[in-house]
């Protein structure tokens, strides 16, 4: 049998597939893992005809019979169809045997046709179709007969001994380490035996490696116990140590093997694939590749058909080899599906684009690859949008893509369309499709803006797809390609599912068992995904402790702020940690949290998730910058244009042009690209375009950019426009180094080849024995920057360099070699040189120096540069600093230059260790301003927008405006907006504010050095802004503002007044927004030559109430003044009026010039007045209290005009209403003045005030009692209202503190002072304002005089009070008939008791019979002569002493003849001295009729003399506290009523004797007994006198009658 096997098995049983080519061994594994993928049909018959027997079946034979199978296909109705053809299986295949089902019968029927397709050429691919079936059967027969074999052989020996086929893993074939190229592809392979058959796991790093993770990127094939890993185009992250595990139930084991990715040394576009490589044998044969017939760009329009194709030529030709066809599509590898085939025909690869979508444009690239390398071509495919259904509507939604689905939720995400179809997209709607079912549900009811919608309520395990449409006021666009379908299942379960583990013999267990009757725990790590004002996505983790079903949530919100859960999905439980929430309300705080539950019941809540606000948190990209198109080809142009500075999640961008001038845009791309420059196709030679580009991301599409510059579509190079490659830079320094590096400087180029330079190319080269070594490019990509760090160098070794420049045209010739540098670390301390010095801003006697800092920073940060200036022609040691204190700034303005000289410049840096190496001088420049130099201005226009202008007169085509602040450019457009037209240049500043302060400078690319600056100041700024504000806004200045004022008789006048009006300035009058207009109401005036513009009212009623506004017009500027009259405001203003036209018909008669007020005087005296006018003779004026007339003592004197009424010893009766009328023949006014309550207090606190301001300074007085202080007033009112204070604290009055006020006195008793009363002294007089203070100091000195005079008056008050005293009862004469009784009784007092003595005719009385002398209780000294006659008559008197002193009485006693018995009559003396006569018998009626008639006074006091102990100086006399007010030195004081009434009752007593008889009243039964007077022989009393001077006095009644 074996000379029937092919000639590649013949060398081992598993032959070696290393033959096999890439596509063979893909064909087999999609082959072998694939479950259904083709469908064939077959007889009964012929399903058992292949059936295989089972091990049972073959008992102890090792090759039992079996029965012929047959080899025709038949269909249900036995028709033969075709042949079946078995195939050559593997040992993983016989250990089960053939398979005998349908199924497996169309798979081994695929497989073979595929093995043919891989192991023929095209040409015997077709013979083979022609076989004839007879040749068919035969070769089909040999595999078959093979396979038998092959099959019962092994399960022969499995038989003889089970046991020992088992063996663990074990490499035949180890994976080898390759190095290869980046983008090129490397395939690992090893070959693995064992049984069971190993498990063969791919690692990297020792992670494993998932296909589907990546897919197009890892490829893993596992046949005939043949395994490899095919990775495809490496880049440097693929470069890692791989590992290949092999695992089975008796063990396991790996083998590893390297990979390096090596870059080309060459500059790579990224979209292309690597430079070909050199050719590399491998069978001893070298492929090259040729791409003709290429497929150029190419344009279609959705729903069309689209191929792409292109001839290929690989020599040597080998019939049965075929090259490796990729094609890609933006860098990514195309795989075949409905929408994109692809065909190769042995000469030629096809790309067929079915039903073309906006999703299929992009860069296709075609990749061939062979043994020896491969080759690619690209090219760019626009897909331009179909007719729109409706005209006006939207294109259609692109890229329509599913994520986080989960299982009942799915994020639907997607691209908004370029064309909107001429008005906004309102927003998009998302549809659904069940797979399976061609029914689709809307799932948005109305149209969402944001790119991204959460897709609720799926059924799990059901698989949909989506669609979106968009949609403008005029109408719906297409549906988008649907997106791949999505199952709605967990997340775990799907990767579960996708992969298995590794065979291990035990048995894996992925989730927990089930825990019966547990309530779920709390969810774990909420958060809130996803915010936008439609709709708030949570996703959480679910908890560790799980119900014995699994476990459903709850989701809940509240307000922020508040305590109110509310249960968001209340009616079904989501089965998905996602679930996204709306009805939310835009702008206001959430916050989330989430329960678990099952059949057990609902857990507790997650922590809540923080205040989450809803609204949009991605905002819509801002405009890009600056587009800038550049010259291609004749059908194209390169666009370029500045990113969007604010773009988040940024898509891509969409580019528009127009033909100049007609602004009719047409998109130049319809999905959406993500860099900064594309190629814009299909234009029309020779036509003029304007660019312009959107950014694109979730949240909408930005602004447009402003539009570029128009330019002529025709070919850059050779087509007429002057671009060449640059000269080469010179000048190159070394800026540092160390061990392995070199930084390198250099300087531009003097020609810049008419384009900007794009980079530079840096190459080396070493230097051994001053020999040269081969140039060596330094980096792959170009650089911009004029400095770069070439690495990988030798330590120690010897280096020169050079530099190439490159611009649009190409890559210019390299500069001369530099000089040889040694490449060594530099261990200085001082900084190395700044690079990159620029000269800008030439003048003729100033310029500005620019440079770099140094790379290399020495042992500290750099502090400070030197910039050094000399002659270009002077000699070295000419060099000079400009500056002496170092600066911190990168630039530096250097003046005081010499007009036509040439300087050159040099800078040096220094750090703290000292001042480093200078740089390389600047090349020489000559001091002098160039024809058409202009300078940066500053504009304010008439809309008030402040700019910086700067117009360069030498610009070229190429040239460009860059501006500058404090020479950094200007990057960021939030503060300014550049624009740029012809020539001409301007920053405009969107909000000028002190952020804007600094320096601001221009520079224009490709000139001469073109460039200014302008430094913005504070106070710059604040001129800029107030002339920014004029123009804004431009008015009429106003000298004054509308106001109002009255005028006679009542009449309102407005008026305003403008600075400056010309003939045609007009004014309009507008009240509450209605024009008026002169009238009869309304008159008005306009004084163009003043700018006085007013209007005159009569009066104001309730309709006037409102806005009035004067509206001022010149030419163009204008403006308004407003005044409102309102409210209280308004009523004031008519109140007002209304009184000026009463005053002004009040003052055609006698009138009130001044109305009534009132003034105090110095003396306190009240007074009332008012003035008056216009009055004449027959004018009267009368004045009234409370209604009722009052008198005024004076004459009118109308030629002053002035009444006046005066109120002295103002009280409260003189508080009252006080009214004066004037009135004559022509009329009356009155003026009245309300002296009640509040009007009356501030009358009297101004009498208050003025008394206050009267009083004098306290002093200090002594007296019996202790110390007084008091001061006087010019006048005293009750109301009066004073405080005393000591030390700053009222005094709180006791029996030893007291005040009061006597006269004009305000006195403060301080009775028996001690130590605690020295200090200050005040008394506060109250006026209803700031009062007034009198102060006094008692202490010190004045203390001690006060204190010792007061123990003196003290002293002598004693004596006083305690000497002998005659208190009264005696009068001074006395007539008595002879033969009467006379008893008189007198009070005696001291202490101690006083001794009396009677004396007659001053001569000592003895007490006997007839003058009986009594002294009792020591108080009460009675005289009695118990029988007058004419012989005592005579001078009576008594003398009372003790050791104080002696005093003494007399009366005089004066006896008559008797004239009968009257009986006896007593009187009795009251308090004042009046006697009352109280008979105690009858009063004869001659008595009573005597008594009616004036009575002559016969008693008074008797005198009495004082003689003190000791004798006193009358200056020094003892005073009483009643009597030492009158001695006072300044004003006798007002005496108290207790000595009032003693005065009174002396006076009295010594004036006369007022008898008062009251008819039957008694004698009082408790006076003091006395001692009765017998008149002759009837001892008949005839008067008593009672010794105290309260008590009555009794008199007989011939005494009376003497009277």
């Amino acid at each position: 049998m074996s000379g029937s096997l092919p000639f590649y098995q013949k060398h081992h049983r598993h032959y070696d597939r290393s033959y096999r080519g890439r596509e063979t061994a893909s064909t087999i594994s999609q082959y072998q893992q694939s479950a259904s993928s083709y469908s064939a049909h077959r007889s009964s018959s012929a399903r058992g005809a292949i059936t295989s027997a089972s091990v049972d079946e073959l008992g102890l034979s090792p090759q039992p019979k079996r029965t012929k199978p047959s080899y025709l296909a038949v269909d249900k109705e036995n028709q033969i169809i075709g042949y079946v053809v078995p195939i050559f299986r593997g040992s993983q295949e016989f250990a089960s045997g053939l398979s005998d089902t349908e199924e497996a019968r169309a798979k081994e029927t695929a497989g073979y046709l595929a093995r043919r397709d891989l192991f023929t050429s095209g040409m015997e691919m077709e013979r083979v179709e022609h076989k004839s079936h007879r040749a068919v059967m035969r070769e089909s027969a040999e595999r078959i007969s093979l396979t038998k074999r092959i099959h019962e052989n092994e399960e022969y020996h499995k038989l003889l001994n089970k046991d020992s086929l088992m063996h663990p893993p074990e490499f035949v074939i180890k994976p080898r380490s390759h190095t290869v190229w980046e983008k090129q592809c490397v395939r690992l392979h090893c070959t693995i035996t064992g049984w069971p058959e190993p498990r063969v796991v791919w690692y990297k790093n020792n992670v494993s490696i998932d296909p589907m993770a990546q897919p197009g990127k890892y490829k893993i094939i596992s046949s005939y116990n043949v395994h490899s890993l095919e990775i495809n185009r490496c880049d440097f992250d693929d470069t890692a140590q791989y590992r290949v595990s092999a695992m089975n139930s008796n063990g396991e084991l790996s083998a590893y093997a390297s990979v390096v990715v090596k870059r080309f040394k060459g500059e790579v576009d990224e979209f292309l694939p690597a430079p070909r490589l050199l050719p590399c044998l491998e069978y001893g044969v070298t492929f090259e590749t040729h791409i003709v017939e290429k497929f150029d760009v190419s344009f279609g329009r959705e729903g069309e058909t689209l191929s792409l194709g292109c001839s290929v030529i690989i020599y040597p030709s080998l019939q049965r080899y075929q090259p490796e066809i990729e094609w890609y599509r933006d860098d990514k590898l195309l795989e075949p599906s409905k929408w994109v085939q692809m065909h190769w025909s042995g000469d030629r690869a096809t790309l067929t684009l079915n039903h073309l979508n906006k999703e299929d444009e992009g860069l296709y690239t075609l990749r061939v690859i062979t043994k020896s390398g491969y080759e690619t071509h690209s090219a760019y495919v626009f897909v331009r949008d179909t007719d729109a259904e409706v005209a006006g509507a939207p294109g259609a939604p692109l890229d329509v893509f599913s994520q986080e689905a989960n299982k009942d939720y799915v994020i639907v995400t997607w691209k908004q369309p370029a064309v909107d179809g001429g008005s906004a997209i309102l927003g998009y709607f998302v549809d659904r499709c069940e797979v399976g079912t061609t029914h689709w549900i809307q799932c948005n009811d109305t149209p969402i803006k944001f790119a991204r919608f959460p897709v609720t309520g799926l059924i799990e395990g059901r698989s949909y797809i989506f669609r979106v449409r968009a949609v403008n006021k005029c109408g719906m666009s297409h549906p988008s390609r649907v997106s791949e379908p999505v199952a709605a299942m967990d997340p775990a379960d799907r990767a579960r599912k996708g992969a298995s583990a590794p065979w291990t013999g035990q048995i894996i267990v992925t989730e927990e068992e089930p825990v019966e009757g547990v309530v779920p725990g709390k969810p774990r790590d909420l958060m809130v995904t996803e915010a936008t004002k439609n709709y708030v996505v949570l996703s959480w983790q679910p908890p560790g402790e799980k119900g014995h079903e699994g476990v459903m949530y709850y989701v809940e919100k509240c307000v922020s702020g508040t305590d109110s859960w509310q249960r968001v999905n209340t009616d079904i439980p989501v089965k998905s940690p996602r679930f996204a929430l709306f009805d939310l309300s835009e702008g206001k705080s959430y916050c989330f949290r989430v329960r678990c539950c099952n059949s057990a019941g609902v857990g507790e809540p997650s922590e809540p998730t923080e205040a989450t606000v809803v609204g949009d948190k991605l905002d819509i990209p801002s405009a890009p910058g600056r587009v800038v198109p550049t010259r291609n080809t004749d059908t194209s142009v390169v666009v370029s244009w500045e990113a969007s500075r604010e773009a988040k999640e940024l898509v891509g961008y969409y580019i528009e042009c127009s033909l100049a001038g007609k602004n009719a845009w047409e998109p130049c791309n319809n999905k959406p690209v993500k860099g900064t420059r594309f190629i814009c196709h299909g234009l029309t030679t020779g036509e003029k375009y304007v660019f312009r580009v959107r950014a694109v991301n979730a949240a909408g599409i930005s602004d447009f950019s402003q539009e570029s510059e128009a330019i002529e579509v025709k070919a850059a190079i050779g087509g007429g426009v002057p671009h060449a490659s640059p000269a080469p830079p010179f000048g190159i320094s070394v800026l540092e180094c160390v061990r392995d590096s070199m930084v390198l400087a250099w300087k531009q180029p003097t020609f810049v080849g008419g384009a900007d330079i794009t980079g530079y190319f840096v190459d080396y080269r070493e230097v051994i024995g001053g020999v040269p070594g081969k140039w060596h490019e330094a980096n792959i990509k170009s650089v911009s920057e004029r400095a770069y760090r070439v690495s990988e160098l030798k330590e120690n070794m010897l280096y020169q360099f050079q530099v190439r420049a490159a611009n649009m045209a190409g890559v210019g010739i390299p500069s001369r070699p530099s000089e040889v540098f040694k490449c060594e670390e530099w261990t200085i301390a001082v900084p190395g040189p700044p690079h990159d010095l620029q000269l800008q801003e030439v003048r003729k006697d100033s310029l500005l120096l620019l440079w770099k800092p140094p790379v290399y920073q020495g042992r500290d940060q750099v502090n400070g540069y030197y910039v050094d200036i000399k002659e270009a022609e002077a000699p070295f040691e000419c060099w000079r600093g400009v500056n002496e204190k170092a600066t911190s700034k990168t630039y530096m303005k250097i003046k005081d230059l010499k007009e036509g000289v040439e300087y050159v410049f040099r800078v040096r840096a220094q750090n703290k260790a000292g001042v480093g190496k200078a740089s390389e001088p600047t090349e020489p420049v000559l001091a002098e301003t160039k024809p058409g130099t202009a300078e940066l201005v500053v504009n304010v226009d008439d809309d008030g927008v402040i700019s910086l202008n700067f117009e360069c007169a030498n610009l070229t085509a190429d040239s460009k405006f860059i501006w500058s602040k404090n020479y950094e450019e200007i990057k960021d457009d939030k503060r300014l907006t550049m624009e740029t037209k012809g020539n001409k240049s301007k920053a405009i500043f969107n909000t000028p504010s002190e952020d804007d302060l600094g320096i601001y400078s221009c520079l224009v690319t490709h000139t001469d050095g073109a460039s200014a600056s302008y430094t913005l100041t504070e106070e710059g700024l604040k001129e800029l802004l107030k002339t920014s504000h004029d123009h804004k806004f431009p008015i009429i200045p106003l000298k004054s503002e509308l106001a109002v004022e009255l005028l006679e008789k009542g009449r309102v006048r407005f008026w305003l007044q403008a600075e400056k009006m010309s003939a045609n300035g007009k004014a309009e009058y507008v009240f509450n927004d209605n024009i008026i207009s002169q009238g009869d109401k309304y008159k008005m005036n306009f004084d163009r030559n003043t700018g006085i513009i007013e209007m005159f009212m009569e009066s104001l009623g309730k309709e006037d109430e409102g806005t009035f506004t004067f509206q001022l017009q010149d030419g163009k500027a204008t403006n308004q003044s407003s005044l409102v009259l309102i409210g209280d405001v308004f009523k004031q203003l008519q109140k007002e009026s209304e009184f000026q036209r009463k005053e002004w018909h009040r003052k055609q008669g006698p009138h009130f010039v001044e109305y009534l007020g009132y003034e105090v005087t110095p003396q306190c005296t009240v007074r009332l007045k008012c003035k008056v006018g216009n009055m004449k003779k027959e004018s009267v004026a009368l004045w009234y209290k409370d209604g009722r007339e009052i008198k005024a003592n004076e004459k009118l004197d109308f030629s002053e005009g002035v009444l006046t009424l005066e109120i002295a010893q103002i009280s409260k009766k003189d508080a009252g209403v006080y009214e004066v009328v004037v009135k004559d023949d022509r009329g009356q006014d009155k003026s009245t003045l309300n002296l009640t309550d509040q009007g009356f207090r501030d009358l009297m606190n101004q009498v208050f005030s003025v008394i206050a301001n009267s009083s004098t300074p306290l002093k200090i007085q002594s007296t019996e009692e202790g110390v007084r202080l008091y001061t006087f007033v010019s006048y005293y009112n009750d109301e009066l209202l004073v405080t005393w204070h000591h030390k700053d604290a009222a005094i709180a009055f006791t029996d030893r503190i007291k005040s009061g006020v006597v006269g004009e006195q305000l006195w403060l008793q301080i009775s028996e002072p001690t130590e605690k009363d020295k200090g200050k002294y005040a008394i506060e007089f109250f006026d209803g304002k700031g009062g007034l203070k009198r102060t006094v100091e008692l202490s010190g000195q004045a203390y001690d005089d006060a204190y010792a005079e007061f123990q003196r008056l003290k002293a002598a008050a004693i004596a006083e009070r305690n000497r002998a005293r005659v208190a009264g009862g005696l009068p001074d004469v006395v007539t008595i008939q002879e033969g009467k009784a006379l008893n008189l009784t007198c009070n005696i007092s001291g202490d101690p008791v006083p001794e009396v003595t009677w004396l007659k005719n001053d001569r000592e009385l003895v007490s006997d019979d007839h003058f009986i002398l009594k002294f009792a209780s020591g108080k009460f000294a009675s005289f009695t002569i118990t029988t007058v006659n004419t012989n005592d008559s005579g001078k009576y008197s008594i003398l009372v002493k003790n050791k104080y002193g002696t005093e003494s009485g007399d009366f005089t006693l004066n006896v008559v003849e008797n004239l009968g018995d009257w009986g006896a009559l007593s009187y009795l003396a009251d308090a004042d001295g009046n006697v009352v006569i109280g008979p105690t018998t009858p009063i004869p009626p001659a008595l009573l009729s005597k008594t009616q008639t004036p009575v002559k006074p016969m008693c008074s006091r008797p005198s009495t003399s004082t003689t003190p102990a000791s004798p006193t100086p009358a200056s020094a006399a003892p005073l009483s506290p009643s009597s030492s007010s009158l001695i006072s030195e300044e004003k006798p004081t007002k005496k108290t009523a207790n000595e009032k009434k003693k005065e009174k009752k002396v006076t009295k007593r010594k004036d006369s004797v007022i008898l008062k008889l009251p008819v039957g009243e008694a004698e009082s039964a408790e006076a003091t007994p006395t001692t009765p007077v017998t008149p002759g022989p009837e001892s008949t009393p005839i008067a008593t006198f009672l010794p105290d001077p309260e008590q009555a006095q009794e008199v007989s009644g011939e005494e009376l009658a003497s009277m």
